[in-house]
This record gives structure tokens, sequence and C-alpha cells, in this order.
């Protein structure tokens, strides 16, 4: 059983890429595949295929690499928000990542988004990750 499934599917993606690998399968849920959206939207992935044959369901991505210097668009996924300690943020206190280069990804009450999303629509909410 897993606690926290948002930091194993960070943690997922964070081994795929440290081992080089071009695709990464991971166990589904809504939260996760709205987090896949946020990051295929924002760049970050090549690609991500839903396949609802099993019970669960999974999730395939393709990571993202340079071609010349072989380096992965992603450099850094952190878990902010955690089970023990939840963190949540108004819309005037939203964080910047690497002052705008980096997204917050944010669960509210609108859905999942990236920072620069919730500060235009101006709501807050549960801060999940910084990737940059």
């Amino acid at each position: 059983m897993n606690t926290d499934p948002i930091a194993d599917f960070l943690t997922r993606i964070r081994n795929a890429i440290r081992a080089k690998h071009r695709v990464v399968e991971i166990p589904a849920s809504n939260i996760k595949k709205e987090i896949t959206k946020v990051l295929y939207d924002k760049g970050y992935i090549q690609n991500y295929k839903f396949d609802d044959s099993s019970a669960q369901g999974t999730i395939k991505i393709a990571l993202k690499y340079n071609p010349t210097t072989k380096q992965s668009a992603i450099v850094d996924l952190q878990r902010i928000s955690r089970p023990g300690l939840r963190q949540y943020r108004g819309a005037d206190n939203l964080p910047r990542i690497l002052n705008g280069l980096g997204v917050a990804i944010i669960s509210t009450s609108k859905g999942v988004m990236t920072d620069k999303e919730a500060k235009t629509l101006n709501v807050g909410g549960e801060v999940l990750c910084y990737v940059y």
C-alpha cells in the first residue's frame, strides 16, 4: 500500500530520467492524470497515454530529452505538500519557481493547474509540487 501516490508518481519519473529511460509506466489515478496533462501542456514531457485496460489503469509517459545534449527537459521534481504537512496558498501568495522559469502545480477548486493559471483565475489551493 502506498501512502503518498503523488510522491510515488514523481519518484518514478525522477528515477526514469536518471536511468535515461524513454518511457515510464505509472499506475493511474485521477490526480496523476491531471498532473500528467499539466506536465505535457508546459512541455516537460513529450507525450502520454492513458491505458484503461486493467482495473486501475496505467499512465505511459514518454519523457523528453534534448537531442544534442541528451539532457532531460525536467531538471528537478520536488514534492511540496505531503500527507503529514499540507501546504496551502492563497491566490496572492502563490510561489514563483526559479523566478518564473519553473512551475508550481496547484490543486485548486477549479482543477489542477500551474501557479500562473491559478493567479490569473484568482484561486489558491494546495501546492502539490515544483517542476523545473
